[in-house]
């Protein structure tokens, strides 16, 4: 198969490309330094060709709730379009658990929108909500500071490994359209506050973390569950005590 992997040079996006050449496809990084960039169009008829199937992986570099919103909906309109001029048959997306139940939070009502993009758009498609992943667990820390100290609400937390992600959007990719969603997550639950505490002091990062009901994530208080699958879930193999810190 060539599967066209939208921000395939990034953190998701390389693990993706090895993934899929390790077991005989064809996987073709598209991203603005390859080329191709959603936002613009450029590109994208021609790195479309012959394409099987479209990963997006693709990031807004701003959480400003307009910017993001623009992003997301700009660059799959434009993904779409191209895909169903080139016979695209197969569009999976990377998005994040729990986006529907915290819409206070701009840049899930970006993802959101973009889901809705997605599913009316008549390509067969596959979303898959994955948890925070572990790369991202010192920009969190660092989001949530307050007057020096890192606040965070002791609501359930299960993150996941960014290898784990890619292992399962691979084998999306190369399997037939969901048309649904799957969720995805880290094999270990816990409170928020907890995996922060010990989480930081394993990055020996002296920052304090006050367990706070009314701290923010990303500008918002969230729910107990808002965070974590609430069915059915797929989980991944490592545990944050065994991934390798960087």
């Amino acid at each position: 198969m060539k599967i066209v992997v939208i921000g395939g040079t990034g953190l998701i996006g390389s693990k993706v490309i090895r993934r899929l050449e390790a077991h005989g496809h064809e996987g073709v990084a598209a991203a603005p330094n390859t080329g191709v960039n959603a936002l613009t169009g450029e590109g994208l008829d021609e790195v479309m060709t012959g394409a099987d199937a479209v990963i997006d992986l693709s990031n807004s570099p701003s959480f400003e709730d307009q910017a993001a919103l623009d992003f997301f909906r700009t660059g799959t309109t434009n993904l779409l379009a191209a895909e169903q001029k080139a016979g695209v048959v197969h569009h999976v997306a990377l998005s994040i658990v729990g986006s529907e139940r915290s819409p206070q939070i701009g840049y899930f009502r970006a993802k959101i929108a973009q889901e809705e993009l997605i599913k009316a758009s008549g390509v067969p498609f596959s979303l898959i909500h994955a948890t925070q992943f572990f790369e991202f667990v010192k920009a969190i820390a660092d989001t949530s500071v307050v007057d020096g100290v890192v606040r965070i609400q002791p609501v359930n937390f299960q993150p996941i490994a960014g290898d784990d992600v890619a292992d399962q959007v691979a084998k999306v990719a190369v399997g037939e359209p969901l048309n649904s969603r799957v969720d995805i997550a880290g094999p270990d639950k816990e409170r928020m506050d907890e995996f922060f505490r010990k989480a930081l002091a394993e990055l020996n990062d002296p920052r304090e973390v006050v367990t706070d009901p009314e701290a923010t994530y990303y500008g918002a208080v969230v729910s107990e569950d808002a965070l974590v699958p609430v069915g059915p879930a797929t989980l991944g193999r490592i545990h944050y005590a065994d991934w390798e810190k960087k």
